[in-house]
C-alpha cells in the first residue's frame, strides 16, 4: 500500500518560515514526478509546486521566489521549503505523487497518489 504521509505544518506569523516533509512509502518515487498542491477554505484545491524524476522544478506564480520544492530519493522523500510567507498561504497542502509520470505537471490529473494534507496558517 502506498502512503504519503507529509509534516511540518503549523502556524507562523507574516514573513516567517515553514517546511514541509512528505515521507512516502510502498513504492519509490525516485523516478516520478511529486508535487504539491494547497486547498483554502471555500476555493478550490490549487498547484503549488512540482518536481520532476531528474530534479527539474516549477512553481505556481503565487509561490514564485518564495517557496522551494527539493527531493531526498534516498529518502523517498520531498521537502516544500516555504519563506516570507503571507496570509494568503493559509491553506491545507497536500503532497502527491505521479505513479506514471517522470516529468512534473501542474494538473491534479496527473497524480496517483496524494497524501492526508498538513495545515499551514500565517497570521498577520
Amino acid at each position: 500500500q502506498v502512503q504519503l504521509v507529509e509534516s511540518g505544518g503549523g502556524s507562523v506569523q507574516a514573513g516567517g518560515s515553514l517546511r514541509l516533509s512528505c515521507a512516502a512509502s510502498g513504492r519509490t518515487f525516485s523516478n516520478n514526478a511529486m508535487g504539491w498542491f494547497r486547498q483554502a477554505p471555500g476555493k478550490e484545491r490549487e498547484f503549488v509546486a512540482a518536481i520532476s524524476g531528474n530534479s527539474a522544478t516549477y512553481y505556481g506564480d503565487s509561490v514564485k521566489g518564495r517557496f522551494t520544492i527539493s527531493r531526498d530519493n534516498a529518502k523517498n522523500t520531498v521537502y516544500l521549503e516555504m519563506d516570507s510567507l503571507k496570509p494568503e498561504d493559509t491553506a491545507v497542502y497536500y503532497c502527491t505523487g505521479s505513479g506514471r509520470n517522470y516529468y512534473l505537471s501542474t494538473s491534479e490529473r496527473q497524480y496517483d497518489y496524494w497524501g492526508q494534507g498538513t495545515q499551514v496558517t500565517v497570521s498577520s
